[in-house]
């Protein structure tokens, strides 16, 4: 499942509402925000948080809200009255670490509760369950890092993943956005640092590699493309690239779905379904180093193979009997790493503006 992100540093717009629908039909599921509040601004982040609410319990969305007990009570809301949350359309609170483990398990009967994953350690854990927490409505979700050098390593990660995951908590992580990322740093809001400039969804499906169950955007905005680029995933299973022609006379050719053969190779991504195209004869053009990225078609010279397309995920030498026809795009670049075996990919023209 992937989910994303809302901040209430000012009222929800029209522009977010859109938003917020528009993530729905892709197919996300769920919405995280933040509820740290300034002196000075405590009845308008409550109001903010109704209408955030409201919002996402007409779409069907579940609602995690980061908070600590100060900002809560200072929002008119008390731990001895969470259904009030509930009844606003929050499915869940992230528990900062001001709040001690005795609230936390008598506000895990009342609703879901999010434990920082990124930090908690197995006697916290084991408190919990003295305490009688109810562990169905317990989860772990990580932190995102705004600072640059900050974020996880893959291996911290996985080792808390895995420990985790022998108590039965639900694992969620961030990967940053790609359009407005969030102030004040504009960094992007990853859990692990590698991801800080990755595309979203690349990030997102590697995240799951180190057994995460689902992944948030951390930053409160996505690019259209890569909307529909999640919702191509998530709905059809179906990795799309953007590409550009090569000045090939061949470009039509390789546009459309295809599917990765399921013996991978580690250099490049081979269509299983060119070779049962019918295909005109392909003359030698364009046979030049092949970069990452590069899509390429088997020409004349190499018999058998003439119209074999692939997709280079590294830099390959130049090949006479091979034809650069376009290229991925630098942007979704990335996505040629979690293009795994049997996966289904759609090369598709970048438009032109």
């Amino acid at each position: 499942m992937f989910g994303f992100s809302i901040f209430m540093n000012e009222d929800l717009s029209a522009k977010d509402i859109h938003y917020i629908k528009s993530m729905k039909q892709a197919g996300f599921k769920g919405i995280f925000t933040s509820m740290h509040i300034p002196e000075d601004d405590a009845q308008a982040y409550k109001m903010r948080l109704e209408k955030l609410g409201a919002c996402a319990k007409a779409n069907q969305l579940e609602l995690m809200v980061d908070i600590s007990g100060e900002a809560l009570e200072r929002a008119g809301y008390s731990f001895d009255h969470l259904e009030e949350l509930v009844h606003h359309g929050v499915t869940g609170l992230r528990m900062d670490y001001h709040i001690d483990n005795k609230q936390i398990t008598k506000a895990s009967h009342k609703m879901k509760i999010s434990l920082n994953a990124s930090t908690l350690v197995e006697d916290e854990i084991e408190e919990l369950r003295r305490l009688g927490a109810n562990f169905s409505n317990l989860e772990a979700w990580h932190n995102y890092y705004p600072r640059p050098e900050t974020g996880l390593d893959t291996e911290y990660l996985l080792k808390q993943n895995q420990w985790l995951q022998k108590y039965g908590l639900k694992r969620v992580g961030f990967v940053a956005g790609d359009a407005q990322k969030r102030l004040p740093l504009r960094l992007g809001l990853p859990t692990l640092e590698k991801h800080r400039d990755r595309h979203p969804l690349a990030a997102a499906l590697d995240l799951l590699k180190y057994e995460t169950d689902e992944v948030y955007i951390g930053d409160g905005d996505l690019a259209a493309t890569t909307i529909d680029q999640f919702e191509n995933y998530m709905q059809w299973d179906k990795i799309v690239l953007h590409v550009e022609n090569h000045d090939s006379a061949y470009f039509t050719s390789v546009l459309g779905e295809h599917d990765n053969r399921n013996d991978q190779s580690p250099d490049l991504i081979r269509s299983a379904n060119a070779r049962f195209k019918k295909v005109e004869q392909i003359q030698k053009e364009h046979t030049e180093k092949r970069n990452k990225g590069a899509i390429t078609l088997d020409n004349e010279l190499y018999g058998r193979y003439m119209g074999e397309t692939q997709v280079c995920k590294k830099s390959l030498p130049a090949h006479p009997n091979i034809n650069v026809v376009a290229y991925v795009i630098e942007k979704d670049r990335d996505l040629l790493d979690v293009i795994y075996s049997k996966q289904k990919f759609e090369l598709k023209e970048k438009e032109r503006k």
